[in-house]
């Protein structure tokens, strides 16, 4: 005979674990709707500073949108976005695609390129910190402007400018478009090369190995910059 007691207790206990993983959930949709998002850096774009095969966490809380009301911009930890913050932005021709790229225009901003040269109100950048420079030859355009920054845009760059495809392309990125500030790598592995096998198992088993064989434990954890 069951005991209806047991019965009850199992489903006091399964509706409390549903309860539980309910809510974990909706924190966690929460925290990625409002706080952090991972992301993976797919091209070598941004080399020098972010790898193929970093896998970063962004913070989408900490920009201030430009028409947020004045009266609580100071209550919360919120900044505008300053030259040389590394972001995160939907393409402006194709919202469906993020792209990682360096801020290093401010609306207002003078842009130009002159020989690969950047400068920004008629001054020469020092980009030496972070710029990568390809061995491959420049295909694309290292000359242009000069051109004002629109308001509530940013003009943005790949640090590995010989292989970006970024502002000088489609243009400076409007404010609305910008997901968050890169933050953290949280993991990193280089994107291996793994020969066909005729044995799906064999196969498989060689991918995970050579997976964990190519982390690069030494860039995670560490804060993008």
């Amino acid at each position: 005979m069951t005991d209806g007691r047991g019965t009850g207790r199992r489903w006091f206990w399964l509706k409390a674990y549903a309860e539980a993983l309910l809510i974990a959930v909706l924190l966690a949709l929460f925290a990625r709707t409002f706080f952090l998002q991972g992301f993976r850096i797919p091209s070598a774009s941004m080399a020098g500073g972010l790898l193929a095969g970093d896998h970063i966490l962004v913070n989408k809380f900490i920009f201030r949108t430009p028409h947020e009301d004045r009266l609580f911009a100071g209550l919360l930890p919120r900044r505008t976005i300053e030259r040389g913050d590394v972001v995160v932005f939907h393409l402006p021709t194709d919202r469906t695609r993020d792209f990682v790229k360096r801020c290093v225009g401010l609306p207002g901003d003078i842009i130009a390129i002159s020989d690969g040269r950047l400068s920004i109100n008629e001054r020469v950048v020092d980009e030496s910190a972070y710029r990568s420079a390809s061995p491959r030859a420049a295909s694309s355009p290292m000359s242009i402007g000069p051109l004002k920054v629109p308001p509530d845009h940013f003009y943005c760059l790949g640090d590995n400018r010989e292989e970006s495809y970024d502002s000088r392309f489609w243009g400076p990125v409007p404010a609305e478009n910008i997901v968050g500030r890169a933050w953290l790598i949280y993991w990193s592995v280089e994107q291996p090369q793994v020969a066909a096998r005729r044995d799906r198992l064999a196969s498989a088993v060689a991918s995970v190995m050579d997976s964990l064989a190519s982390v690069r434990l030494g860039r995670c954890l560490r804060l993008v910059r």
